[in-house]
């Protein structure tokens, strides 16, 4: 790993020891959700080239999966994690499976109209509580024995979440696998010349990054105690590329300043209401305009050095 990454994490590793001190936890706790959310997308689409607009799908299903499991089954916050994180790759498997014999806008599209279905499903199915979605869920005790009651103690947990999960990303990344994978990016035919099976690497890709989602869906339902057809709408797939584009395609931490920037708007700009939407817009198109490979990509060209 090169000195100015270890020196990025360990900043990120500071900060997230710092924040419950001087923010709202459960706010802090939601931007580490969605940073291992659009990372896990950036994996797909900034590493693989492969554009998704149904990631929503894994996050929100392994969200109603983690939720129902604590609260019905009464499993403990790890084993609900587990449980939402495994149901997100099995969707990924199967939806992957089909999806990737498509390309370009038809995988796009095809992914997309699968995630409505999960949607439908999600709205319609028994488990989830229909519009009222699934509230009340308990935190329960880590291992059974550290309750996570307390946001405090919570944020911990999910702060060696988050980074575990950036971690295993950046190895991805930064793997021969993780090589393969840019190849296909940016030469597909020449990567299928060289004799790698191109479709099983996307699909082992897109099995990963809707693990890595699942695992930030699942993650956000027991900070929340909810989940709900929010996590699951075909909005939460755009939010996820916009946080995306914003940070930087194709960067390591691009993502987590997207993530960053978005829900902090959401969190304080609450009070303008729909106009939230509107400022957002805003924003992403003047990002588009003046960082056309996003802010940290910017930034990585300026200093010559990857990020």
């Amino acid at each position: 790993m090169p000195r100015h990454h270890v020196a990025i994490f360990i900043a990120l590793l500071a900060a997230g020891i710092v924040a419950p001190f001087m923010l709202y936890p459960v706010f802090v706790m939601k931007v580490m959700c969605f940073a291992l959310f659009a990372c896990a997308f950036n994996l797909l689409l900034g590493y693989t080239g492969l554009l998704s607009f149904g990631h929503a799908a894994y996050f929100g299903f392994a969200s109603y999966i983690c939720a129902y499991s604590a609260k019905s089954w009464g499993l403990t916050p790890e084993l609900a994690i587990l449980l939402g994180t495994a149901a997100a790759t099995v969707l990924g498997l199967v939806i992957g499976a089909l999806s990737i014999r498509r390309q370009g806008i038809y995988f796009a599209m095809v992914t997309l109209a699968f995630a409505q279905m999960v949607f439908f499903f999600c709205l319609q199915a028994p488990f989830t509580g229909g519009e009222d979605g699934i509230q009340a869920v308990p935190r329960g005790h880590l291992f059974g024995l550290i309750s996570l009651r307390s946001d405090f103690t919570l944020y911990w947990v999910v702060l060696a979440i988050t980074l575990g999960g950036l971690l295993a990303i950046y190895r991805i990344i930064h793997s021969p696998f993780g090589q393969v994978l840019k190849a296909i990016r940016e030469n597909e035919p020449r990567a299928v010349s060289l004799g790698y099976r191109v479709n099983r690497y996307k699909l082992a890709t897109f099995v990963l990054s809707a693990a890595l989602a699942g695992l930030a869906g699942s993650t956000k339902a027991i900070v929340f105690q909810l989940a709900s057809l929010t996590d699951v709408h075909w909005s939460m797939s755009g939010e996820v590329v916009l946080m995306t584009l914003i940070g930087g395609l194709g960067t390591v931490f691009g993502p987590i300043l997207g993530a960053t920037v978005i829900i902090t708007m959401q969190n304080y700009l609450a009070t303008f209401g729909a106009w939230v939407t509107i400022i957002q817009g805003i924003i992403f198109v003047v990002c588009v305009m003046l960082f056309r490979e996003g802010v940290i990509g910017v930034i990585s060209k300026w200093i010559k050095k990857p990020l």
